[in-house]
């Protein structure tokens, strides 16, 4: 039971209504902008309701960083420790306790949580915060939770929050759930434009702009752009030009919880901080004395393309909605400024919310987990914006080929082993076929380096981010590896008598990935028929051949950003199954003979080619059809006699029609296997067709 009183913002004064309704109804939806305070507040306030008697409250946030903000925030409201009243699960972190009655998750554990026992024992409510981000996890934790409150768990209240977002749509979807709306944020905002100039990069307008936020207003700044890359190189241009008591911090989701946490912290008494995040910063988080937001209007997003089955990082404007989400980080202790880095007409044009991710992402996890929870078609599940079918025929091509599925979209043996893992499809494959050979710690560990990014540094090269991972002692890396050693245990097999290499493991994940050197240095044909790159200067320029585990950009110049070397041997040895071996026959016009050739062939790479002995018997006869149907019946050798014999026979034909044959090239080579084939003898040389074979022919 709550025993301190909570602070008085904004959505306090809609607490007794949302606490009314989930009294009556088993669902609610609430809409509250950006600082109102529904984070911490809701979940604390609903400590009381009679109806959670001593059931949990589990509290979904889309990102990491959030969940533990959020975690930390409430605890302190309590005056706990996160770990109490208060606790957070997420894949690498848990600090819960028997005495834990709000447990904060990132969307994948719930889903999790609800496979793996759908009646959600000792769970009472889930609040899904942040909705209006429509994560793919976060529409598929909704549509599983509404089936559990429907078919097992009626008491069961969800809530799902949001600072901007259709409410009634959601609703609807909620069985016309009840709709309360939070108006104001706790401190006004005033949003100003300041246009970047056509031509001038983001990092130089972006500096530009904190220079002069710095100079003409108080407080710390908050300046949202794309990406890593892009914050390193504006933190460069401001290293040095900005005043001795501003610290220059940055904010993305590769960094350690000590680094995220340090962004969000209040700067010291007497100094300044400007932080350069990602939108990570957009929701969930108050990041102390920050009174500027200054908005690129940029976002990077994953786009999954399905022809190619390449998920490539795009950038894009932002939505009004993420505008708006950034710039309500401006209010949130104090009143604020946010500046816009374009002109305020633009603002129309944006879209007015970010598509959702299950639009635009891999559907193969999701179709997994589908079936999973016994349901072959996503489609048939409450979400809000049914899956597209391309991408979801593409994932169910890919999980029959990695054997997780069956014909009817059933849960396989190796599919449940792969889901448990609780990894993207390809690499719980990739874990799950090394653990038969005693290496699921090595796979283990490369997964987790190819999920946790930041992990080994940032080379293409995952031999040698392996090789550097294995050295770091970061709180991070030991983390990383205890998950690893986690997932090891769970794939279970032995040990293997020798350690594998990363290319050997990464292809049972990206066999259609596989990738040979050609023409030009550093460039490479995929399985799939892509095109992909890495820079000349890259040691993965020199070699043949390599595993893709990632890259960037459009299919037919894609830039690899992590692969490793493999053997030919190898990709024989584990890709038997899909190297197709072809003899074709070949005309070689110098010999006058047809020559046979063998290609053995991985999707789109040629593996090896060879020449056979010529070909015999009715072989060889077939192939010297295929040579005259290709080239013409110009091979021959007629000779006067049957050059002759020829030309009677067509004017007999066009003067008197049958019973005289037609006896144009046309009608000759539609009708090879008719008046030639009786007469070959099994040789491959069109020497053996003698001018008397062909006047025999004709007649």
């Amino acid at each position: 039971m709550m025993t301190k009183p909570l602070p008085e913002l904004p959505v306090t004064a809609v607490l007794p209504a949302l606490g009314e309704a989930l009294s009556r109804r088993s669902s609610a939806v609430l809409v509250a902008p950006p600082g109102a305070g529904k984070t911490t507040l809701v979940p604390l306030a609903l400590l009381d309701a009679p109806w959670l008697g001593q059931g949990r409250i589990v509290l979904l946030e889309p990102r990491r960083l959030a969940a533990r903000a959020a975690a930390r925030r409430m605890a302190d409201l309590l005056g706990e420790e996160p770990g109490g009243t208060v606790g957070y699960a997420m894949r690498m972190e848990n600090r819960t306790s028997a005495r834990t009655r709000i447990l904060v998750v990132t969307e994948g554990v719930l889903s999790r949580m609800i496979l793996d026992d759908p009646e959600l024992p000792g769970v009472s409510a889930v609040i899904f915060d942040e909705f209006h981000e429509r994560s793919l996890d976060g529409d598929f934790g909704l549509a599983l939770a509404l089936d559990v409150q429907g078919a097992l768990r009626p008491d069961l209240r969800l809530l799902v929050m949001s600072a901007t977002l259709d409410g009634a749509r959601v609703a609807k979807l909620l069985s016309e759930a009840p709709v309360i709306e939070s108006e104001g944020r706790a401190y006004p905002i005033d949003i100003r434009y300041d246009e970047r100039p056509p031509g001038t990069a983001i990092e130089d307008a972006m500096a530009k702009a904190v220079r002069s936020a710095l100079v003409t207003e108080q407080g710390s700044v908050l300046a949202f752009l794309p990406g890593q890359r892009e914050i390193e190189r504006t933190a460069e241009r401001l290293q040095g030009n900005v005043a001795a008591d501003t610290d220059i911090i940055p904010l993305y989701g590769q960094l350690d919880n000590k680094a995220q946490d340090q962004a969000i912290k209040p700067a010291p008494a007497g100094r300044r901080k400007v932080v350069l995040a990602t939108s990570i910063a957009e929701t969930s988080i108050t990041i102390d004395g920050v009174r500027v937001v200054i908005d690129s209007g940029l976002s990077r997003l994953p786009r999954y393309e399905p022809a190619s089955g390449l998920t490539r990082l795009e950038t894009v404007r932002v939505s009004r909605a993420s505008a708006d989400q950034r710039a309500g980080r401006a209010g949130r202790t104090q009143a604020g400024v946010a500046v816009r880095l374009w002109r305020a007409e633009q603002t129309a044009s944006l879209p007015a919310f970010t598509p959702p991710e299950i639009l635009e992402a891999d559907l193969s996890g999701l179709l997994l987990d589908c079936a999973a929870f016994g349901v072959a078609d996503p489609s048939s599940l409450s979400l809000l914006d049914p899956p597209p079918a391309p991408a979801l025929n593409e994932a169910r091509v890919l999980l029959k080929a990695l054997h997780a599925i069956d014909e009817a979209g059933r849960l396989t043996e190796a599919g449940a082993a792969m889901r448990k893992l609780a990894l993207p499809v390809r690499l719980a494959h990739m874990v799950a076929e090394a653990a038969k050979t005693g290496h699921a710690l090595e796979a283990a560990t490369l997964a987790v380096l190819l999920t946790e990014r930041g992990l080994g540094g940032d080379s293409a090269d995952l031999e040698r981010r392996l090789i550097r991972f294995r050295g770091e002692k970061s709180p991070r890396a030991n983390a990383a590896r205890q998950l690893a050693e986690r997932l090891a245990r769970q794939a279970g097999g032995g040990q293997g008598s020798e350690a594998a290499s990363a290319g050997p493991l990464l292809i049972h994940a990206w066999p259609d990935r596989v990738a040979k050197a050609r023409g030009e240095r550093g460039r490479f044909v995929l399985a799939n028929g892509s095109g992909a790159m890495v820079y000349a200067a890259d040691p993965l320029a020199n070699e043949t051949w390599l595993v893709v585990a990632d890259l960037q950009g459009k299919a037919q110049n894609a830039r690899i950003t992590a692969a490793a070397p493999v053997g030919e041997a190898d990709i024989r040895a584990a890709l038997a199954d899909r190297i197709e071996t072809k003899r074709e026959t070949s005309f070689d016009r110098e010999r006058r003979a047809v020559r046979m050739r063998e290609t053995a062939r991985l999707g789109a790479i040629t593996l090896s080619e060879r020449m056979l002995p010529a070909p015999s018997g009715a072989d060889a006869d077939r192939a010297i059809l295929d040579a005259l149907r290709e080239h013409g019946l110009s091979l021959l050798d007629w000779g006067k006699e049957a050059e002759t014999l020829r030309l009677r026979l067509g004017w007999l034909h066009r003067g008197l029609g049958a019973p005289w044959p037609d006896v144009s090239d046309e009608a000759l080579v539609e009708g090879l296997d008719h008046w030639l084939l009786p007469f070959l003898s099994g040789d491959a040389s069109f020497a053996a067709i003698k001018p008397a074979t062909l006047s025999s022919a004709l007649m």
